[in-house]
C-alpha cells in the first residue's frame, strides 16, 4: 500500500491541485519521491504496481462508475449514448457480475504476463527492462519515445485486430463471441471483458511490445500507460459527449466498429483504416474536420454571447450615467 500511495506520477500531477506550492517546489518534491521510491523498492515491483494502479484509477474505477450510471439512470444514459437504448448495458445483475469478474481477472492476467516478461527480460539482460534511475528523462526524450510508442501501437493494433481477431480462425471466433455479442456501442467495462487470449493480443501486446523494444525510462512508460488507458476508457464508453477534437472522433469510430459487428475501424486512431480503406462511417480525416468545425461554432457562439453581454452592460451603464446627469 505504501508503494501504491508513493507512485510519483500521481503525486506529480495531483500536487498542483492539492497544494499551492510553486512549480519548482513541486518538481523537487516529485524528484525526492521518485528517488526514495527507487531506492526502497525493486524496479519490477515499481513497474507492476505502477501499471496496475494506473489501470485501476484510469479504467476500472471510471468504468464501474459509468456502468452504475447507465444501469441506474438509463433514461439519462440513453440520451448521451451513441446508438441510443441498444448501447446501454443489460440490466441483469448476474450477467453484469460475470462481466466485472472477467474484467478483473483479465486485468490481473495482463499484469501477471507483463511481470513474467519483465522478469525474464531482466534475467536475460542482467538489468531492469526499463530505465529506472534517479535521473529524470528530458522532455524531448519523453516526447520522442511517446511518439515512437504510439506509432508502434497503432500499427500493431490495426494488423492484429484486422487479421487475427477478425479472422476466421479460433482466436477470431473467441473475440467475436466475447467482444461482439451484440451490435451496439460498447461501454467502458468492455475494455477488459474480451476472451483472455484475445485481450492479451488486443490490449496488452500493442502497448507492451513496443516498450520492450524501445526500453524508455520507466516514468515515460507510466505516462504512456496513463494516456493509452484514458484513451481506451473514453473511446469504449460509447458516449456521444466525449470531449476533444481527436478523442470525440476516436469514440465515434470505436462505437461504429462494435455497432457494425467489426466490419472496419480496426486501428486505435483510425489512420491506417483511412489509408487502407477499412473505415466504417466517417473516417479520421472527416471526423477531425467535423469536430474542428463544431468547436469553431461553439467558440463563435461564446464570443457572440460575450459581445452581446458586453453591449447590454454598456447600454445599462450609459442609461445610468444619463440619469445621473439629469439629476
Amino acid at each position: 500500500m505504501d508503494l501504491l500511495l508513493s507512485v510519483p506520477i500521481a503525486s506529480y500531477f495531483a500536487g498542483p491541485m492539492l497544494t499551492s506550492w510553486s512549480g519548482s517546489v513541486n518538481l523537487l518534491f516529485f524528484y525526492m519521491t521518485w528517488m526514495t521510491l527507487i531506492l526502497s523498492h525493486s524496479p519490477l515491483k515499481i513497474e507492476l504496481v505502477g501499471t496496475l494502479a494506473t489501470r485501476i484509477v484510469f479504467w476500472l474505477i471510471p468504468s464501474l462508475f459509468f456502468l452504475l450510471f447507465d444501469t441506474l439512470v438509463p433514461s439519462l444514459g440513453e440520451s448521451i449514448k451513441l446508438y441510443g437504448t441498444t448501447s446501454l448495458p443489460r440490466r441483469n445483475a448476474a450477467s453484469l457480475l460475470r462481466q466485472v469478474l472477467l474484467a478483473v481477472f483479465n486485468l490481473a492476467l495482463s499484469t501477471a504476463v507483463q511481470g513474467g516478461i519483465s522478469m525474464g527480460a531482466a534475467t536475460l539482460l542482467k538489468r531492469p527492462l526499463f530505465k529506472t534511475s534517479t535521473t529524470l528523462p528530458l522532455p524531448w526524450q519523453i516526447i520522442k519515445h511517446i511518439w515512437m510508442l504510439y506509432t508502434a501501437r497503432e500499427v500493431l493494433t490495426y494488423y492484429i485486430h484486422r487479421f487475427v481477431l477478425h479472422s476466421r480462425g479460433r482466436v477470431g471466433k473467441l473475440h467475436s463471441g466475447y467482444a461482439h455479442h451484440r451490435n451496439a456501442a460498447p461501454y467502458a467495462l468492455m475494455v477488459y471483458t474480451d476472451h483472455p487470449l484475445a485481450l492479451l493480443l488486443h490490449r496488452t501486446l500493442p502497448v507492451y511490445l513496443p516498450a520492450i523494444v524501445i526500453q524508455p525510462h520507466l516514468l515515460t512508460y507510466f505516462l504512456f500507460t496513463i494516456l493509452t488507458t484514458l484513451e481506451e476508457t473514453l473511446s469504449m464508453s460509447g458516449y456521444s459527449i466525449v470531449p476533444g477534437i481527436i478523442m470525440g472522433g476516436i469514440a465515434k469510430r470505436t462505437s461504429t466498429h462494435y455497432a457494425s459487428g467489426g466490419r472496419g475501424n480496426f486501428g486505435a486512431w483510425g489512420l491506417l483504416d483511412w489509408a487502407s480503406g477499412t473505415s466504417v462511417g466517417k473516417d479520421v480525416v472527416k471526423d477531425i474536420q467535423d469536430e474542428a468545425e463544431k468547436h469553431q461554432v461553439k467558440e463563435r457562439g461564446q464570443k457572440a454571447a460575450s459581445d452581446t453581454g458586453n453591449l447590454v452592460q454598456d447600454s445599462i451603464d450609459g442609461l445610468k450615467k444619463g440619469r445621473k446627469g439629469r439629476k
